[in-house]
């Protein structure tokens, strides 16, 4: 069986790993992928060439496809993937939007009583501003499309929010991204992501995570794409998912189809749990990044097997079981990220580790693996207990080497504490 993954960081690495689990993927082809996916073979090119993509999915005469990453999802290539016969795994375009437009997925969740912050949506740079006058402090600033992870503004002042709306409005900022804003209530409580497998019909949630934002100890430091992960996320306890499962996934999935819109693969739920209950800060169309570095390795069952019952429609009968473990995933960066850093550095990754290894930004360079991004690799530790992953996850990190290497030490201590 011949598939292709589209995307090119850990979260794929993770994706490929597992599903090269299955004696039946036989080559996975990576676009583009990157020069530590040892398991695929790796076409360069662009996530957002649809054009390229599906012409080369002809071509190779793909069995099966995974797109991963937000831009080709919210850009519509499952639908042209599908088209030219070639099965996915991943929402087409209009579904996608749930993540394409927070402006469309804070609608749909008023309109259909889904429990989320108190929000206005703005199209006018004046009426924004006129609206933060009056607004609560602090205030939540989001551009209203796809910003890199970075199009969400906490703002503690009222310049601080004013700063926001004119960079994101006036200044293009993001683009196109930010010619819609939604300026919405600041919610508190412990975060936690859930992602899950769905089909339109059935849904099943996987292990929660915890994910580490900040770039540096302590949550402090610029936002990243995320630092570290720990899954099960201990504040989301069985009476938590037994709620979240009865207000915010369930009611989410018959949503979209009410609107004509069925979602078919991974949905993400970033989800708040306030004073007042769970809350939904934002969804994702796709796989978490770094959380799929430490769900995934405690799935039991074989991906490629649930993943082609998310296509096919038969998630019902597919059983979806997880370890009763607890995985913890530290991410290595470049120091300097997530502002600028210098790359080209040849990275050591002993043989007894590669296979807790997920590597993000780094290719080969006269027959060397050098670092070529922000965010290197992550390394993954699976254990019965919490602090025994943790630890596991430091020791295989401390083992590989790169010039200008910086981690986070305490990926976890927030859950270990929630934990006493």
């Amino acid at each position: 069986m011949k598939i292709l993954v589209v995307g090119s960081g850990g979260r794929e690495h993770a994706i490929i790993k597992k599903l090269k689990e299955n004696p039946a993927a036989e080559v996975i082809y990576a676009w583009p992928g990157n020069g530590g996916m040892e398991e695929a073979v790796c076409v360069p090119g662009s996530p957002t060439d649809l054009e390229g993509i599906v012409s080369f999915a002809r071509e190779k005469k793909i069995d099966y496809a995974v797109v991963a990453p937000d831009d080709p999802l919210v850009l519509g290539l499952v639908d042209r993937l599908e088209e030219a016969g070639i099965p996915c795994f991943g929402p087409r375009k209009n579904a996608a939007i749930i993540e394409g437009s927070k402006a469309f997925a804070k609608d749909l969740m008023k309109r259909y009583g889904i429990p989320t912050a108190a929000f206005k949506v703005f199209t006018d740079e004046k009426a924004a501003l006129d609206y933060l006058e009056t607004a609560p402090l602090p205030t939540v600033i989001k551009a209203d499309g796809l910003a890199l992870g970075k199009g969400v503004i906490i703002a503690e002042t009222k310049e601080d929010a004013r700063k926001a709306v004119r960079d994101m409005m006036r200044d293009k900022a993001f683009g196109k991204s930010g010619e819609t804003v939604v300026i919405e209530e600041y919610l508190t409580g412990p975060e936690v992501s859930v992602l899950s497998f769905t089909d339109g019909k059935t849904l099943v949630p996987m292990v929660s995570s915890m994910d580490h934002k900040r770039a540096l100890d302590g949550d402090k430091g610029l936002n990243t794409g995320g630092m570290g992960t720990v899954a099960p996320n201990p504040y989301y306890t069985e009476k938590i998912a037994k709620t979240c499962m009865e207000t915010i996934f369930l009611p989410t999935m018959r949503a979209m189809n009410a609107e004509g819109r069925t979602f078919k693969g991974c949905l993400y739920f970033g989800l708040m749990l306030t004073p007042r209950g769970p809350k939904v800060i934002e969804y994702n169309c796709r796989f978490g990044d770094p959380e799929t570095q430490v769900v995934l390795p405690l799935l039991e069952s074989d991906l490629l097997t649930v993943m082609r019952a998310v296509t096919d429609g038969t998630l019902a009968e597919t059983p979806v079981r997880f370890q009763d473990k607890n995985a913890c995933c530290v991410i290595l960066a470049s120091e300097g990220y997530p502002k600028s850093y210098e790359k080209g550095f040849p990275i050591t990754i002993p043989e007894e580790v590669k296979k807790d290894v997920f590597v993000a930004g780094a290719k080969i360079l006269d027959g060397k693996l050098v670092t070529n991004g922000g965010r290197v690799l992550g390394v993954t530790a699976v254990a019965d207990s919490l602090p025994e992953a943790i630890r596991d996850a430091y020791e295989k990190a401390e083992k590989i080497t790169f010039e200008n290497r910086f981690y986070r030490k305490d990926i976890g201590q927030r859950a270990l504490l929630a934990k006493e």
